[in-house]
């Protein structure tokens, strides 16, 4: 097949065109240039910029196109439109975070999802390729499956990953347990040790979407994993047994957290207190996607493989876990109340 990936360096861009061309395909990737530019010196590179040069695509003919890195339905829809005559199928990246009505587990592909206008998504947006915040990247994103679907109706395939891990995840969410438990000593664990939490490997996501690609699916697919539900102390317990730490953790209520000012999912990934009532964000249904052959690596493969990644990779500012004298002040503050010590 010739696939056509806008995007294509970088996290899953980039393991999306090391599968595709593993798997045999002709690939071409449209982007700026600026990251990563030497990757994939075997495949054809158009350069340009969604957010106004789109010349470079206006030739050429693809058997599907995958877009990694749509946030403005305006972009989109310029991108799908100019190559709704010349590919034949169309996928896009899209996120767990259009849903809305987070209280309960179990959201299907049918779950309610955030609104907003175009009107309103076309003044909040003009003059940028990327949301000006993430107040409303979920509302954002549904504008853009709306534009691919549209402009591609019956051949467009929706992908809407939970959180996206492995190695190359420059957000440090999942790295930062992988690399806190390496590190050993006492680690602070956040709320309830039963409290389910999902991810994905960005490998498996990949291959996956490649596979869907090669059968023209089309459709809307929940992607998360693993494929039967994780606790957080399985997690970390995993960590543990992977990285053959010497790690004690202490697990810290989530009252106590909030009180002492702890941000979740940035500050402490992984954790979201029960108190904002979004446990069918970490709980999503994706019964359609393994029936469609979404299958995962074992769990210890990406824990190792990332803290392999990240050991060679220390020197980028990190954006996402909790500072280590801030993780010991409220350790210290909770092991010194009555009954914690």
């Amino acid at each position: 097949m010739k696939i056509l990936i806008l995007g294509g360096t970088r996290f899953l861009g980039r393991f999306l065109t090391e599968s595709a061309l593993k798997r045999g395909h002709e690939v071409t990737l449209f982007n700026r240039g600026k990251e990563n530019p030497d990757l994939f010196p075997e495949v054809e590179k158009l350069i340009g910029d969604r957010g106004g040069d789109l010349s470079a695509l206006e030739q050429g003919e693809w058997d599907s196109v995958i877009d990694t890195c749509g946030f403005v339905p305006r972009v989109v829809r310029e991108s799908a439109k100019l190559l709704a005559e010349r590919a034949r199928h169309y996928t896009f990246i899209s996120s767990a975070s259009v849903y809305d009505e987070l209280e309960n587990a179990g959201i299907s592909e049918q779950h309610p999802v955030g609104q907003m206008s175009l009107s309103d998504a076309e003044e909040m947006t003009k003059g940028v390729t990327n949301p000006p915040n993430n107040e409303y990247y979920g509302e954002l994103k549904f504008l853009c499956e709306q534009e691919v679907e549209k402009q591609f109706p019956g051949r467009s395939l929706i992908i809407r990953p939970g959180l996206i891990v492995g190695p190359y995840d420059f957000t440090g969410r999942f790295s930062y347990w992988v690399n806190r438990v390496a590190t050993g000593g006492e680690v602070l664990a956040p709320g309830r040790k039963d409290k389910r939490i999902q991810f994905i490997d960005v490998r498996d996501l990949a291959e996956w979407i490649i596979r869907m690609v090669e059968q023209q699916n089309s459709g809307v697919f929940n992607a998360a994993g693993p494929e039967s539900a994780l606790t957080m102390e399985a997690f970390l317990g995993e960590c543990k047994k992977a990285l053959k730490s010497d790690t004690e953790f202490v697990w810290v209520d989530e009252a106590f957290l909030l009180e002492n000012e702890i941000g979740y999912w940035m500050e402490l990934p992984l954790w979201i207190p029960d108190s904002e009532q979004m446990e069918g964000f970490l709980s999503l249904d994706i019964d359609k996607a393994l029936t469609a052959g979404l299958t995962f690596c074992p769990l210890f493969e990406t824990i190792r493989d990332t803290r392999e990644w990240e050991l060679g990779h220390k020197a980028r500012e990190r954006k996402a876990g909790l500072d280590n004298d801030r993780e010991q002040a409220v350790l210290e503050k909770w092991k010194s109340r009555e009954g914690n010590t």
